[in-house]
Order: C-alpha cells, then sequence, then structure tokens
C-alpha cells in the first residue's frame, strides 16, 4: 500500500479546520492532495523509506496526532493507489485502517462484490445501463468482454471502466498547496429562528470569504451552503450546492447567490445553531472572464470594494464593514 485516504471526523460547522490536518498530515509526506470538506490523500511511498514504517503504522500515528492536537478522529483508507484508498476509506471504522492489498487476487476479492455504480467516474446513466444488461457488480464488469463495454457505453469509456473493474489505477495523487475551497462558519449561541439573523450571518460569511479570496488574488466557481439544526436527534444539517454564473470574488455576487440558495431552503421557524458557507472550485483570477454590465452602480460596488480592500489592508478587517452588521 502507498496511498493512503483520510477523512477526518469533523463535527458540524467545522471544516474550517481542514487546513489545519492537512499541515499535520503533510508532516509526514510533501505530496498530499486536499479533498475538501473533510479528507486528504497522501502518497507515502518516500515516508515509508524515512520513517522505516508500512502504510497502516503511518495511518496509526496521524490518528493519533490528529486526536492528540486537534481532538478529531478520523478514518483512513489504504490501497495501492488514490482509487482503491478512496473506495477502501468509504467501509472503513475509527481506529482501523481498512487495506486493500495491491495483489491481484486482493484487488479482485475487494472490488468484485461492490455495485458498479461505486466506481469513480460511473455515473447514474452509466450504471443503468450496465444493471440493464446484467452488469450490476465490479465483478461481473471485469468478467465482460472489453468490446462489450466499449459497445455498451462508448470506446474510451468502455477502456476505463475494464481497468478500474479490474484494479488499474492510473490517477496519481497530485499536491495542491493552494486550497481548492475555503469555509467559513458563524454559530449562534442559542437555537436561532430568527430569519433576519439568518441573513446577516450569511452577509458576515460572504464579506469574509470575498475578502480573503481577494486578498489572495483567487476567485471561486461554486458555494456550499451548510445549515445546522438543533433537533431531538442531536445536530442535523442540509447542505446544498450552487454553481456561480461565472467565477468571482466580488462580496455583492456571493452574498446575493447565498441568499438565493438559503431561501430555497424554505425554512420556516427551523432552530438554527449555526451556518457555515465553502467557496469551492479556487483559481487564480487572472485567468477568470468577467462578463462586462452596462451598470453603473455595478461598476461602483466593485470600486468601492477595491477602496475598503485597501482600508482594511492598512487598519484591519474591522475597519469597513457592511451597514446592516455595523448596526
Amino acid at each position: 500500500m502507498s496511498t493512503l485516504c483520510i477523512r477526518f471526523l469533523l463535527p458540524p460547522m467545522y471544516e474550517a479546520a481542514l487546513p489545519r490536518l492537512i499541515a499535520l498530515v503533510g508532516e509526514f509526506s510533501p505530496v498530499v492532495e486536499a479533498l475538501p470538506p473533510d479528507g486528504v490523500l497522501v502518497d507515502v511511498r518516500g515516508a515509508m523509506r524515512y520513517f522505516g514504517r508500512d502504510a497502516v503504522e503511518l495511518a496509526a500515528v496521524i490518528r493519533v496526532r490528529a486526536l492528540a492536537l486537534y481532538g478529531v478522529d478520523c478514518v483512513i483508507g489504504a490501497g495501492p493507489g488514490p482509487m482503491l484508498a478512496r473506495m477502501a476509506v468509504r467501509g472503513a471504522v475509527p481506529g482501523v485502517t481498512r487495506v486493500v492489498g495491491r495483489e491481484p487476487e486482493a484487488v479482485a476479492e475487494f472490488l468484485g462484490p461492490k455495485p458498479v455504480a461505486e466506481l469513480p467516474g460511473v455515473g447514474r446513466a452509466t450504471a443503468r445501463t450496465l444493471c440493464e444488461y446484467g452488469l450490476d457488480s465490479v465483478g461481473k464488469v471485469a468478467a465482460a468482454p472489453l468490446s462489450t463495454l466499449q459497445r455498451l457505453i462508448g470506446a474510451r469509456a468502455g477502456r476505463e471502466l475494464h481497468e478500474k473493474a479490474h484494479g488499474v489505477d492510473r490517477a496519481r495523487v497530485v499536491p495542491n498547496a493552494a486550497a481548492r475551497s475555503i469555509a467559513a462558519e458563524r454559530p449562534f449561541p442559542r437555537d436561532e429562528l430568527d430569519p433576519t439573523r439568518h441573513r446577516r450571518a450569511l452577509l458576515s460569511i460572504t464579506e469574509e470569504l470575498g475578502v480573503r479570496m481577494r486578498g489572495e488574488d483567487q476567485v471561486c466557481r461554486s458555494l456550499t451552503l451548510t445549515v445546522r439544526y438543533a433537533d431531538r436527534t442531536g445536530y442535523s444539517t442540509t447542505t446544498r450546492t450552487r454553481a456561480l454564473p461565472e467565477p468571482t470574488a466580488h462580496s455583492s455576487a456571493l452574498t446575493a447567490t447565498a441568499y438565493r440558495m438559503y431561501e430555497a431552503l424554505g425554512l420556516q421557524r427551523a432552530r438554527v445553531r449555526g451556518i457555515s458557507l465553502r467557496a469551492e472550485g479556487l483559481g487564480p483570477a487572472e485567468q477568470a472572464a468577467h462578463q462586462l454590465m452596462f451598470d453603473p452602480a455595478d461598476d461602483r460596488a466593485r470600486r468601492i470594494e477595491e477602496v475598503a480592500d485597501r482600508a482594511r489592508a492598512k487598519f484591519g478587517p474591522g475597519a469597513i464593514v457592511p451597514g446592516t452588521l455595523a448596526a
């Protein structure tokens, strides 16, 4: 095994802790790929040689350090490549690393009984097509001739499916020093039923995310909203994701999208304990296109935003805030 897939069991609204946990894993191997909101992939081939330990022993050390330093437990899957490690972690439990060996027999034993939809890259339409012809498990797909799979789902897709069903993984762990997402949350001190306070929390979060992205010359492509409720079973959550019309770090655009996502939930007197928002699909701002608008209000808002950012950089993040938040 040379790849670990680690899913940190973060409490609701605590996903902003992921960067610190990624840094912890980075002390063992520089080849770490973030899997927001709560996971990482890590290539431990070099770490095994350096520390003189196998992947399972390294996984145990990472688990203990995450618990000791941050109070966060995790589940870990280990495999010869990213695909098998990510599939292994789905059935892992805290305290035990689920391992898939690199031997063909071990790979076939692990993959064979699984539904074909669990293979990465197999969507609902592809899975439905395969099941119509009786190929409802990975083992049956592996036993099918390559030509049959290519006739059913296409030449390239069929070849990739055939390889994955046999455990052939061409993916690699890609270190991503720049985070692919950033998150912020606003917990409430008590059960909050007031929609006005919910919207104020969203406004505060989008302002924070916008400032952070603009400060790093980044834009995001989508937003994920998580609302945490208080109920008899503990804390339940609702999560929704929406793509932005164009990549942006403009606070007004982020706020408008966040408001629409919140309103679409149709919350009526919901007992909300916290709201979080995650900006996903981060990329360089210089590579993002902006649709020009014949709207002086939009241009004015962007110029004001630039001035406000310079003021915050000089006098601190609280130097300028929206009037709604200052009240």
